[in-house]
Order: structure tokens, then C-alpha cells, then sequence
């Protein structure tokens, strides 16, 4: 939000300095983001008169000319502007002025053999417009010698402060101006307006069009008809104020409406009445309508949309941007005025999915005051009529502003309670009442009525606050958190020690930490899992942040993407975050995810003398799941892989780690093709995804140590052998039965080999598995090993039907 310091004088009645209201603006919390003070910026610039000028020696297009600057004798400056002449009187910038069109300090210089002293400017070199065809003429009665911005009038230091969403009052300078107020910088002046007599009705009618449910979209809605108007450029002060806010002048109307719209924080619009056919209404829109708009592009209109229209179709987006097909001109002769209230969630969601940023949807999406609506509409008569003249009617008012009575019951020792600042009510209810809060009451409790401006203002805690950032925060003491006697025990739950576990294993796995969006659009999430009605958002940043994400995958996915996008094609990422499966608080997870694209494997990346890295595989990804387990302290021997899973997964290239088929820790795999060629980014990418709210925690054993690490003092034996089973049957079947075989001495057991060939039968292959024996007290005999040899082969072949290789 950007006003000027004269214009916030229009409303507060101070002497205040501009460094004192930038300080209190920002003790009140609106926080200033800027301040562009143009005596500061131009204060070096001169008016100055041109006595001579003659044609320079050495240069056709160039004129030395001696100037007048109202401070000495003559200077000389060489110019090549075609407009200088002897008598005009311009603009002087003397040696050392910084010129901010050209980025340049002037310094005394030798232009083509002869001395320049200084420069006449134009304006693109004073930054006032783009303009460079010739110097800046000025008016013969100029003061030569004075200050250019205090001729121009171009002294007004030009404030910017940012505004949380919750303070839409302060997106008029008049809101601003009520928080000084009440800050003690001044004394807030009178806003009475005095409503306009019509002397005719208006012949342009005014309706709400809604059917029954929909009539919250637009619930008042008011206008007239001013005729005979005169429509030009607008006067020189309020062409001034609104390029110094960042507006174009347009014209008087158009520039009326404008500045109001700063002014109070109230949106209008006005239509050339010859243009329009019948009444003016609000309703909804139909699927089909589109309309051009005043920003020169089309939009479609749908059924979710407020419009506002006439019996030739739309006009307008209510609430967002007016159309160009009954926009004034300068020919424009009857203008209606519009004043609106329209749906601030509404507004939202048409100007997202339209795409249209303008000064009215930001206003109206945030709350603009619905009792202004009619004295919005008479400010913005007083002014057409001072400025552009005509005749207006009588005012037309269709429905009823939704004004929401709330008073609350405060106790003023709320204060206190929560910020520590002990105030005497007195003190309270005045900071209060400045506000515009109407107080009642005279004991402990007191009731307050909150005004239509303030829709953030809803309990005692808002009006505890209120009172707060106007007396100052700065009167808040600190106060020091208590300190227990002993040591301070643990704070973080098992999930949450697990969490910056998973992070630092995955990190020293090679794998980067990346921090994704929580929402992702609906096709997206369906690709995923996700896309259910209860995950859709209600008021969506974008309608590519449409659905909570069902997945972390998604996020990262598009994130090596980007990487490759911009040369760095071989990622490894992971995050650890949340995920969601419904709308209930059971249904929220904590996920670890990881991927590696292309050939970021743990052991290294690209290329090589040694020989090209390989791409990621499935492989590398259940490595990664595995580690990802062990860091969370789960045992991970006692885990169950299995194939199969999720369908973003390749169908052949996946597996799902389990502890049964009822507890899904997670999965791994590589993503399928297809869902990536719907992410838009290319492969193979291999990734995994544990929830790790499913990790068992482990029991704690009150009254018990860890016990200590046991330490083998005999050498492990290893045998292998191969198993003949048909080709169904998985590994990890083999592995497990070979395992249990004999608990208290088999340490381990891994596939080394897998073999398909001529010398099996069809429908068979060999499983390899070496088989680590650990002794228990004392070394094996080769009786013992020959016995646990057949233990094992005898329990693979009763769990796989299995025998052994010859």
C-alpha cells in the first residue's frame, strides 16, 4: 500500500515529521517497506533560464549555452536538446548532482573542446516520464534559482507499508490515518459526507439476479446516473497523487474511482450509460458468456462466477475488473456509478482461476467495509460533480449490506493477563474508541461493539492485541521462562527423535534434503493415490496447489526435474514430512521418501576412467529404505520384502517392506514410466517411501541397562549351497527358511547367485546362499557343521519344495 505524506494529511491533523510517521507506522504495526522522498532525490535540481545559445565549433548538432541559475554568474553548458533556446527557462543539474534517468554523477567536462558545467534535463533523466525529445520547458514565470520539486510540487515523500491479510481497513489511506490517530500522532479529521440530492430517478435500473442460496455473492448492490458530465484529463493534484501510488492518470471518471479506491479503501466502477442495454444486475454467470475486459484480454465466464451484466450480457467481473465495451471515454456524456459489496471468498476464487491481479480483487478478497457502500457511492458523486459537472438522480439501492453486529463482553483485565501492561481503563476504552470500537460499560467488564472495517476482530484476545500494538510494544517487559532445579528432561517424542534420525542416515547415504510443497494439484494427487473430495483445499493458493499431497514422491520428482532441466541430471534427494490420506487427524502420516535419477548411486555418480556409474535401480533404492529403517532403530532382519506394490510403481521393478501382510512399513522400487511421462520429466528414477509412524516402538524395560555388545572370540564358518525351486518361488522364502533353520548359530544368510539355464528344467532355476555359522562357546566339528547343514536343506525344502543342486 503507497500514499503520500500530504495525503495521509488529508485525514490526520498533525505536524508530524516523516520520520515520526514512519516510526509510529510501524509500532502499529504496519510495517513500512519504503520511502521514496523526492526532495531528497531531486532536491539538487534548479530552475534556470537560458540567456544564449550558439552553435557549438566543433559539433553540428550540439549548442553552448549560457545559463542563469539564480546563483552567480552565467553558466556555460554545452546541450544538445533540439527544443534549448535563448529564454526558456528548464531545469539545471550542477556539477555533482547524482541524475537518476542516466545512473550518472555529473562532474565538470570537455564536451568536443569546450567546458560544460553542469546539464539541462529532460525528463526521462529525472525519471518523470519517458519522454527525451528536449529539455524540460517550465512556465517564464518560474523563480530561476528555486528548487524544481517545490515548483513542480513534487516534494511529497511517497510511503510504502505492507498489510497482512487481516487489516483490509488499512488498504485506505483514511484507515492508516485512524491508527495514527489513536497512536497519539495527531488529531483524526471529521468524514462526514453529505449525501447528494437527486432531482430525477435514474433511468438505468438496478437489480440482484440470484438464484435461492446465492445471494450472499453479491448482497447490496447501489447506483446513479450522473448526466451532462464533461470527461477529460483529471486535474493536475490527482494526476500527481496517483502516479505517485503507481497509477496511470486515464481520465477524470476513471481517475475518480482510482483514487477512492486508495483513498477509503472502497472500489467503484462507472459505465458510460449510452452503452449499456437495459438494467444494470448482479447475478451469477452462465457457462458460454466471456466478455472483454479493460485490461484489453478475454475471459470466459462460468457459473461460479459474480458478474455484473445487462440485458446484452456481461459487463463486468463483480468485484475484480469492469469491462471495455461499456468503458467511459472522453465522448462519454451520462456515466452510471456502481457501489458493491461482493463475496470476499468469491472474489478469490474467480480471480485465481482468471488470473486477474487488480486493486479491486485485492481489496474486495480481503474485506471492504459493506456500510461504506452507499457513502462510497455519494464521495464518488461529490467528486464527478466537482470535476466533470452534470446533474445526478436519486440513488438506487438493490438489497441490504450484510453489516454483522458483534459486541463483545471484555474484561479489561485481559490486558494485563496476557501482555503484562497494567493500563487504567480509562486508558483502554480511549485507545479503543479511537479505533472506531464502541465501548460501553463502566465496571470490571466492559462490552464492545466492533466496527464494520475491522472483520478480523472477533474475540478478546483481537481487542487485547488492539490495545497492545498501540500503546507499543516496546512497553511489553520481557520475561525469562522458569528454570527448573534439576536437569530438564526430554522433550522430543520417539517420533520426532526418529525423524532427525532418518534425516542424518539418509544424509550420510549420499542423499541431499529437499523441502516440497504440501500441495499439489488434483492430477497430480490421483496419480499418487490421492485426489479424494476431502483433500481438496477451499481456497487453494493455485489450481496447481488444488489437493493435499498423498505422497512425497510427487514433489520430488518435480524437483529433480528442475535439476536436470538446469543441467544436473544425476540427483539424489529425500524429505521427510507429512502425508495425507483423509481429512481426519488419524489419517495424517510422517513419510521418508527418497529418489536417485539417473546414475546417482550411493557408491557415485557420472562418469568415469573407470567405467561409466550405472543407473539407479530398484536395488539402490531398497539399500536405501533398509538404512533409512536402521536409523530409525528398527531391526531390520525382522523385516518381510516382498514384491509388489503401489501402482506408481513399475509393475516388475518394485517391492514392499513388511512386518505381515497388515503392517506396510513402506515401499521401493522403480517409478513407471507412464507416471512419469505425466510429471513431464524424464528417467529412470528409483525411489522409496516408509511411513515411519508404522515403525513399532520399541518396549522400554524399567529397571533394566542396555546390555552390553557381544563380541564373537571364535571365527564364523561359511557354507553355501544352491537350491533347485521352481521359478515362483522368491528368495526371501529360501532366505527365511534357511534362517530359522537353526536361530542360535546362523548369523546370516545372503543370495550370491541366481542361475537360469540349459542344465535346469524348464520352470526352475538355482538360488545360491551362502550361509554364515557362528560358533557358541567353542569351534564346530565336521559333525556339527554336517548337521546344520541338513537341518537347513531339509527347511528349505519343506517351505519351497527345494533340492539341492548336483
Amino acid at each position: 500500500m503507497k500514499f503520500t505524506l500530504s495525503w495521509l494529511k488529508d485525514h490526520l491533523d498533525t505536524d508530524a515529521s516523516l520520520a515520526d510517521v514512519v516510526d509510529a507506522l510501524t509500532m502499529v504495526g504496519l510495517e513500512v517497506e519504503g520511502v521514496v522522498d523526492p526532495a531528497e532525490r531531486l532536491g539538487a535540481f534548479t530552475v534556470a533560464k537560458v540567456l544564449t545559445a550558439e552553435r557549438h565549433p566543433n559539433a553540428d548538432k550540439l549548442q553552448v549555452l549560457t545559463v542563469d541559475t539564480g546563483a552567480g554568474a552565467p553558466i556555460q553548458v554545452v546541450c544538445g536538446a533540439p527544443n534549448a533556446r535563448a529564454g526558456l527557462v528548464g531545469v539545471f543539474a550542477p556539477p555533482g548532482t547524482y541524475v537518476p534517468g542516466i545512473d550518472t554523477t555529473l562532474a565538470v567536462g570537455v564536451i568536443r573542446g569546450v567546458e560544460s558545467r553542469g546539464m539541462m534535463c529532460s525528463e526521462r533523466e529525472l525519471e518523470l516520464s519517458d519522454s527525451h525529445d528536449g529539455i524540460i520547458e517550465l512556465s517564464p514565470e518560474a523563480v530561476v534559482g528555486a528548487r524544481y520539486v517545490d515548483h513542480a510540487g513534487l516534494g511529497d515523500a511517497v510511503i510504502e507499508i505492507a498489510i497482512t491479510p487481516n487489516r483490509p481497513d488499512c488498504l485506505g489511506v483514511r484507515g492508516i490515518a485512524r491508527d495514527l490517530a489513536a497512536r497519539g500522532l495527531g488529531r483524526l479529521k471529521d468524514d462526514t459526507i453529505k449525501p447528494v440530492s437527486g432531482a430525477y430517478e435514474s433511468p438505468v435500473g438496478i437489480t440482484l439476479d440470484f438464484e435461492p442460496g446465492r445471494e450472499s455473492a453479491c448482497p447490496v448492490f447501489a447506483g446513479r446516473l450522473v448526466r451532462g458530465v464533461t470527461n477529460g484529463p483529471s486535474p493536475e493534484w490527482l494526476q500527481r497523487r496517483l502516479r505517485a501510488v503507481g497509477l496511470r492518470p486515464i481520465s477524470t471518471l476513471v481517475d475518480i474511482t482510482n483514487y477512492i479506491s486508495y483513498d477509503r479503501g472502497r472500489p467503484l466502477h462507472v459505465y458510460d450509460a449510452a452503452k449499456l442495454t437495459g438494467p444494470i444486475r448482479a447475478r451469477m454467470g452462465r457457462d458460454g458468456e466471456s466478455f472483454a475486459a479493460l485490461d484489453g484480454k478475454t475471459y470466459a465466464v462460468d457459473s461460479e462466477m459474480t458478474v455484473i451484466a445487462d440485458d446484452a450480457g456481461v459487463l463486468g467481473l463483480g468485484g475484480i475488473m469492469g469491462g471495455e465495451a461499456s468503458g467511459v471515454t472522453a465522448a462519454t456524456q451520462d456515466v452510471v456509478i456502481e457501489s458493491a459489496w461482493f463475496d470476499p471468498d468469491r472474489t478469490a476464487r474467480t480471480g485465481r482461476r482468471t488470473g486477474i491481479n487488480s486493486d479491486a480483487r485485492y481489496r474486495f478478497e480481503r474485506g471492504v467495509d459493506p456500510a461504506f457502500v452507499l457513502e462510497g457511492l455519494e464521495l464518488a458523486t461529490h467528486m464527478v460533480l466537482e470535476l466533470c459537472g452534470g446533474e445526478p438522480s436519486r440513488t438506487t439501492v438493490a438489497g441490504v449490506a450484510p453489516i454483522v453486529d458483534r459486541a463483545i463482553d471484555f474484561p479489561l483485565a485481559e490486558v494485563k493477563r496476557l501482555s503484562g501492561l497494567d493500563l487504567p481503563p480509562a486508558e483502554i476504552g480511549a485507545i479503543l474508541k479511537m479505533l472506531g470500537f464502541w465501548v460501553s460499560g463502566m465496571g470490571d467488564t466492559v462490552k464492545v461493539a466492533v466496527p464494520s472495517w475491522r472483520p478480523d476482530v472477533h474475540g478478546k484476545a483481537d481487542l487485547v492485541e488492539e490495545v497492545v500494538r498501540i500503546t507499543g510494544l516496546d512497553r511489553v517487559r520481557t520475561t525469562p521462562l522458569p528454570r527448573g532445579d534439576g536437569v530438564t528432561p526430554r522433550v522430543l517424542t520417539p517420533l520426532q527423535l526418529r525423524t532427525r534420525r532418518v534425516k542424518r542416515g539418509l544424509a550420510a547415504r549420499g542423499m541431499v534434503e529437499a523441502v516440497t510443497w504440501s500441495f499439489l494439484s488434483k492430477a497430480q494427487a490421483e496419480l499418487f493415490g490421492g485426489g479424494a473430495p476431502a483433500l481438496s483445499l477451499a481456497n487453494p493458493i493455485s489450481s496447481e496447489m488444488s489437493d493435499m499431497r498423498p505422497s512425497l514422491l510427487p514433489g520430488l520428482i518435480a524437483a529433480a526435474g528442475r535439476n536436470a532441466d538446469r543441467g544436473q541430471p544425476d540427483v539424489a534427494l529425500f524429505e521427510v514430512g507429512q502425508v495425507f490420506a483423509g481429512d481426519r487427524p488419524e489419517d495424517q502420516s510422517i513419510a521418508a521418501t527418497g529418489i536417485r535419477r539417473g546414475t546417482a548411486q550411493s557408491l557415485g555418480a557420472g562418469r568415469h576412467w573407470s567405467g561409466n556409474a550405472a543407473a539407479a535401480s530398484l536395488y539402490d533404492a531398497k539399500a536405501d529404505a533398509l538404512g533409512a529403517l536402521e536409523a530409525a532403530g528398527f531391526d531390520t532382519s525382522k523385516a518381510q520384502v516382498v514384491k509388489g506394490g503401489p501402482a506408481w510403481f513399475h509393475p516388475g521393478r518394485v517391492g514392499t517392506i513388511q512386518l505381515g501382510p497388515k503392517l506396510v512399513l513402506g515401499h521401493f522400487g522403480e517409478l513407471h514410466p507412464a507416471v512419469l511421462a505425466a510429471l513431464d520429466v524424464g528417467g529412470p528414477i528409483a525411489g522409496f517411501e516408509l511411513l515411519l509412524d508404522r515403525i513399532p516402538v520399541p518396549k522400554a524395560k524399567a529397571g533394566r541397562t542396555r546390555p552390553p555388545l557381544p563380541a564373537a572370540t571364535l571365527l564364523p564358518v561359511k557354507r553355501d549351497f544352491a537350491f533347485v525351486v521352481p521359478e515362483a518361488v522368491e528368495a526371501a522364502q529360501i532366505l527365511r527358511a534357511a534362517q530359522g533353520a537353526a536361530k542360535q548359530v546362523v548369523g546370516g544368510v545372503e543370495v550370491f547367485d541366481v542361475y537360469r539355464g540349459e542344465h535346469l528344467s524348464a520352470g526352475s532355476k538355482s538360488v545360491a546362499v551362502e550361509v554364515t555359522l557362528v560358533p557358541q562357546g567353542k569351534t564346530f566339528t565336521d559333525e556339527e557343521i554336517e548337521k546344520i547343514g541338513a537341518a537347513i536343506v531339509a527347511a528349505v525344502a519343506k517351505a519351497t519344495g527345494a533340492s539341492l543342486r548336483g
